[in-house]
């Protein structure tokens, strides 16, 4: 069964940088992904604080944040 993984992002160069060249390196018969683009998803900004989202672009795996570059604080999305 694959785990999850989130990618969120809002779209920036650095975000789609970093989606191009981390989130689609996952191997996809581990981790199911999923792309959420908070700029355009503002409702997921509570998910993604919750699961420990300091800055985008963050990958969640497991429940775990990772984060890639800081392009932008969750607190200049909202």
């Amino acid at each position: 069964m694959a785990k999850k993984a989130v990618f969120y992002h809002a779209g920036c160069s650095v975000c789609v940088e970093a989606e191009q060249n981390v989130a689609e390196a996952l191997d996809r018969s581990r981790y199911n992904l999923e792309i959420v683009h908070l700029g355009q998803h503002k409702e997921r900004l509570k998910e993604a604080d919750a699961a420990g989202v300091k800055s985008v672009p963050a990958l969640v795996l497991d429940g775990l944040p990772f984060h890639i570059n800081f392009g932008a604080g969750l607190d200049a999305l909202k």
